[in-house]
């Protein structure tokens, strides 16, 4: 068993994320990567947008190292929501390279500070606003790693692509027809649980 070093699992955990979330990206225009496809408007590069705020604010300016790029969307005066979906002279290249620059600024914070660091979060309530560069980390990968999971699912209900990063799909081999089929059993045993669970009349 290799030795443990913290850092490099929070590291490799975080990265991992990160990498899933910019691929959904690839092989998609301009319009689908932007396009709202739930009732509240989730969309790609939004998700990319927001992660990377979250990222600068977490692992930046809460340990007091402001990383000098401009947030117009989180400043007081944005609109509700706004670190959410990218505006149309918000370009790909912009948001995507915004989004590695906060992993270059965030991986620097990590590697420089011990993980009892303590810092303040700007946006928390005074006197809860403490905590250690630790849980700061581990609550960015939670939530990258819950955004990568809704790009995973708006990528496959756009186009049908599957998979957990590039070169390892992690699904089971199989078909459109075997995919098919699969579906249809689902489809069957929910409809015969829910004829079940219903009150006999």
């Amino acid at each position: 068993m290799t030795p443990s070093d913290p850092k490099a699992d929070l590291r490799f955990y975080l990265q991992s994320a990160r990498d899933a979330l910019l691929w959904k990206l690839d092989g998609l225009s301009e319009y689908d990567i932007r396009r709202p496809l739930t009732p509240t408007g989730t969309n790609l590069l939004g998700l990319v947008k927001h992660v990377a705020s979250v990222e600068l604010g977490y692992l930046g300016d809460t340990f007091g190292r402001p990383s000098g790029e401009p947030l117009p969307w989180l400043e007081d005066a944005a609109e509700t929501n706004a670190d959410m979906w990218v505006t149309a002279d918000e370009s790909r290249e912009y948001i995507v390279g915004l989004y590695r620059r906060a992993w270059a600024h965030a991986d620097a914070t990590i590697d420089a500070l011990a993980l009892d660091t303590i810092g303040r979060v700007p946006w928390w309530p005074s006197g809860k606003d403490e905590v250690t560069l630790h849980h700061a980390v581990v609550r960015v990968i939670a939530d990258t790693h819950r955004h990568a999971g809704h790009a995973d699912i708006l990528r496959e209900l756009m186009d049908g692509a599957v998979g957990m990063n590039e070169g390892n799909d992690s699904m089971p081999p199989g078909d459109s027809a075997w995919w098919a089929d699969y579906r249809s059993r689902l489809e069957r045993a929910a409809q015969d649980a829910d004829r079940d669970a219903s009150p006999h009349t």
